[in-house]
């Protein structure tokens, strides 16, 4: 009777095999709970993790035809002004980004709403090489299966609005101004998008001085964002062909003034 065989370069082999197996798989998710998301009301990976960690999450979601129509115009206005050209990534900001950096781990974010909805919707907060290698390939997935309109409607309902756990526009109209998401007014609203990129520290019911000069710089830009408009303008008209008058007062005034961005001469 010979020596036993040494099994334990095939039992490695294997066990390899199972992880990268199981690794694609964990990678595949998000890709196949995109489409699915057409239909179905989603929840952030932050949601989920306050709640199996038995914090507070405050949310209510509400049909983006609910929401104030000047609300998604300064979102885009102030977090991704070429929301309604790009492809879920804005290669021209993230190329002037890293030119504008002394070098790449400098860069600052340059994120899109499309990113910020696959960090969201699949990934975790904070900066990292990592997540941002995740969240590209998704950020484009997202935008060939879903609409722009559908996009923005997930986001503005599962986007993190104030500490204690306050998600989405509903709940934070109600919390700041004590009103639903479908009554604010462009004043409101620009608070409101000046607040996201630090909901934690920045109250738009009581603004510092700061957060009021950034909304105001938001509302100026709202009336002046002609990409912006138009796609809250076909927004609209997918929804209601012959109701332009749901479009915001200050596009009609752009588009009958035709006003400049700040800063033009």
């Amino acid at each position: 009777m010979g020596p036993p065989k040494n099994t334990y370069p095939l039992n490695t082999y294997g066990v390899v095999r199972i992880l990268a197996g199981a690794l694609v798989a964990v990678l595949l998710i998000p890709y196949l709970l995109t489409p699915l998301y057409l239909f179905v009301r989603p929840v952030s990976t932050l949601m989920l993790w306050r709640s199996a960690t038995r914090q507070r999450v405050e949310r209510a979601w509400v049909p983006l035809e609910r929401i104030s129509s000047e609300l998604p115009l300064t979102v885009i206005v102030a977090e991704d002004a070429r929301f309604c050209s790009h492809w879920g990534v804005d290669f021209q900001e993230l190329r002037e980004a890293i030119e504008e950096a002394d070098d790449i781990t400098g860069a600052r974010g340059g994120s899109t709403i499309t990113q910020q909805l696959a960090k969201n919707l699949f990934l975790w907060p904070g900066r990292s090489f990592v997540r941002k290698a995740l969240e590209f390939p998704l950020a484009l997935w997202i935008n060939l299966v879903m609409s722009k309109r559908r996009q923005l409607e997930i986001y503005l309902n599962i986007v993190e609005w104030g500490p204690g756990g306050i998600f989405g526009a509903e709940a934070a109209s109600k919390h700041a101004f004590g009103k639903q998401a479908e009554d604010l007014d462009l004043r409101e609203a620009a608070l409101l998008a000046a607040t996201l990129p630090n909901p934690q520290r920045r109250n738009p019911g009581q603004p510092s001085p700061v957060l009021g000069r950034l909304a105001g710089i938001y509302q100026v830009r709202s009336m002046a964002s002609q990409d912006a408009v138009d796609c809250l303008r076909r927004r609209h008209v997918e929804r209601n062909p012959v109701d332009a008058r749901s479009v915001p007062a200050s596009a009609h005034i752009l588009l009958r003034k035709r006003v400049r961005p700040s800063g033009q001469a």
